[in-house]
């Protein structure tokens, strides 16, 4: 059973209002423009809606408990706003300056970032290297005083929009693969160029640009955490960026099953609605138990989140599941549609296209797999040995 506050539920009524009235009415002309506007950021910070957990002297609310941003997530994906990815921004970069970051660097990007005024980004993948951060090309040579930062990222989202980024970038002359240094870019800094705006196949609003970086020098003072372990401090954040993940994904398959359901009780073939065909009823039957079952799930992991008990394996676990049964109530949501599944103009086939990278971002299906698969193995084995 899903358990929220008095207060989350009124925080959920508020944020859903604050959607409907500024951000929804807006989506449209954003997915023409290919960019979501950075007022979007601004009104949400000065309503408190952009960044929860921060404490009170950085300008949020203090409060740590996961629910919140459970609530952000499943509202926005309601309202098919998905494509204003504030999450990034809130809760998957925001959080590297709180677990890694010296006071000064709190205080100086902390509270801009949670009034709006600056857009957090995070870069990690590169052409030749997505979910092997150890192909990792970019370089950062340690100066004295700074760091002298080249190579190039792609897939980076905020990229355009953002005016801070976390770049992960490979100490240079190091002997081990993972030996990783996380430096602060900011807009403006000398060496420091963005690239086209990608196209995709789905959310064309959500600004996806590659970046460079040709001699960057970034002052030791905007080192995150301490040289050589970087690629440490990104791993440590992925079991919940995959509970994000899940998250939105299992409220994304519960929209389109209640658009899917909605369209086929109105849809007529062969002189009755669609919804009355056994083929129909049995497939969204099956649909319907899955998508309840993941979020059986997913609510689970947040609670252990809550607890400080999400596994790298549980998060593993949620992603897998969540985006794989988003994308087979979204397959089936377009063949339930028939030909209109296939026109712009129905949500579901939005959905169907803005949805396919998330069996990919956050590590793919088969990297879930490959992380599942080891702790079944290497739980086995140690039983053996027990």
């Amino acid at each position: 059973m899903r358990q929220f506050t008095q207060e989350q539920i009124m925080f959920r009524d508020a944020y859903r209002r604050f959607l409907a009235d500024e951000i929804e009415p807006s989506m449209e002309a954003w997915r023409e423009a290919g960019i979501v506007d950075r007022i979007a950021f601004e009104k949400a910070g000065k309503l408190g809606f952009l960044m929860i957990w921060p404490d009170e002297k950085y300008g949020g609310m203090g409060d740590t408990d996961f629910r919140y941003e459970q609530i952000i997530i499943e509202e926005t994906l309601r309202v098919g706003c998905k494509q204003w990815y504030n999450t990034l921004h809130s809760r998957i970069v925001g959080p590297y300056f709180q677990r890694f970051g010296t006071e000064e660097q709190r205080e100086r990007f902390l509270p801009p970032a949670v009034r709006g005024e600056s857009i957090l980004a995070i870069a990690m993948t590169e052409p030749g290297a997505g979910s092997d951060l150890a192909g990792m090309r970019t370089t950062a040579e340690d100066k004295g005083d700074h760091f002298l930062l080249n190579g190039s990222k792609t897939y980076i989202s905020n990229g355009i929009n953002a005016d801070v980024v976390i770049v992960a970038a490979k100490l240079a002359g190091a002997e081990k693969k993972h030996a990783m240094v996380l430096l602060i870019v900011e807009r403006g800094m000398e060496g420091f160029e963005r690239g086209r705006n990608l196209k995709k196949m789905g959310m064309p609003a959500q600004d996806t640009a590659e970046l460079f970086f040709k001699d960057v020098k970034v002052p030791k003072a905007n080192v995150l955490g301490e040289p050589g372990k970087g690629f440490y401090y990104l791993m440590e954040g992925l079991a919940e960026e995959r509970l994000i993940s899940a998250v939105g994904s299992a409220t994304n398959a519960r929209r389109a099953f209640d658009i899917t359901r909605d369209y086929v009780m109105q849809r007529q073939i062969f002189g009755k609605p669609l919804s009355e065909q056994q083929n129909t009823q049995f497939r969204m039957a099956e649909m319907d138990t899955e998508i309840d079952l993941v979020q059986l799930y997913v609510d689970h992991c947040v609670h252990a989140h809550n607890q400080g008990q999400l596994t790298s394996n549980m998060g593993a676990k949620a992603k897998m599941m969540a985006s794989e049964v988003e994308w087979k109530m979204l397959d089936l949501g377009v063949q339930l549609h028939g030909g209109a599944g296939f026109m712009d103009e129905y949500p579901i086939s939005r959905m169907f296209s803005d949805a396919r990278i998330n069996r990919i971002l956050a590590g793919s299906s088969e990297v879930m797999r490959l992380i599942i698969g080891r702790d079944v193995f290497s739980q086995t084995y140690k039983s053996l040995l027990d």
